[in-house]
């Protein structure tokens, strides 16, 4: 379990799904992971958050705008500046969807595209920091993006929110960097160019003690499993769809 008091420049920091059926995913969620689903906020247009062992885990609102009809997990990353960090996108070969907007005394948020596309959102803490726990079951495990424009949106990603990278494989078939605090991994940028079956964008990773244990308590909640578990060099990784569509991954200690 790794834990931390406010995220660091760039990293990872919040999480939410974007729902076209609050009820189901509010039950999926919270039979799968254990977690408690407060009631949706009107003052924030229905958003609501979930919590794990008190402390909040993750968001979810009524799908619209950019995911209207489409249930799908959002990343955030984190920023001091949240209009700075927009205006450095749209300089650097991004799209600003949604300009810079206070969320009352909890932070400040935007929305951009990278250069492949790629949805992002921008969050600027002030009470809310985000999670704080991670790497630990039933939590945020690992952030990862696939992309077709693998050099231009590393370039995008370093200069707009400050990335630290390491190359960790550069072979034609598997070239993959990892964005850094110090030596801890926060997120990872995988070269799908190559690969027609990659799922584009941002994915999420939630961590599971038990990979197979989990995926199953997920099928038995009505989820479908796209990529069944498997052993591999970066754990026991597993992709589903939740009974709503939306896409997540576990990723777990291996079995061997």
């Amino acid at each position: 379990m790794t834990t931390r008091t406010a995220p660091p420049a760039g990293a990872p920091c919040w999480l939410d799904l974007s729902t076209t059926d609050e009820a189901a995913s509010r039950r999926f969620y919270t039979d799968l992971f254990g977690w408690h689903a407060n009631e949706p906020a009107a003052e924030f247009g229905g958003y609501s958050t979930f919590e794990r062992n008190g402390a909040p885990v993750a968001g979810m609102m009524p799908a619209q705008g950019d995911y209207a009809g489409n249930d799908s997990w959002g990343v955030y990353l984190a920023t001091a500046d949240a209009a700075g960090t927009l205006d450095a996108a749209a300089g650097n070969g991004g799209t600003v969807t949604s300009p810079a907007m206070q969320v009352a005394d909890l932070g400040t948020m935007g929305l951009v595209t990278d250069p492949d596309g790629a949805l992002i959102w921008v969050w600027q803490p002030a009470r809310h920091q985000g999670f704080l726990e991670y790497a630990v079951d039933g939590a945020p495990g690992w952030f990862e993006l696939h992309t077709d424009r693998y050099e231009d949106v590393l370039g995008f990603y370093r200069t707009v929110f400050g990335w630290s990278t390491a190359t960790e494989a550069d072979t034609p078939q598997f070239r993959y960097t990892t964005m850094r605090n110090g030596e801890e991994q926060l997120a990872g940028v995988m070269d799908g160019s190559g690969m027609p079956d990659a799922d584009k964008g941002w994915s999420i990773y939630f961590a599971a003690d038990d990979v197979d244990a989990t995926a199953a308590r997920a099928v038995e909640f009505g989820a479908k499993i796209v990529r069944p578990a498997e052993d591999t060099p970066y754990g026991r990784l597993a992709v589903l769809d939740d009974p709503n569509g939306a896409r997540f991954k576990l990723v777990g200690p291996n079995n061997r």
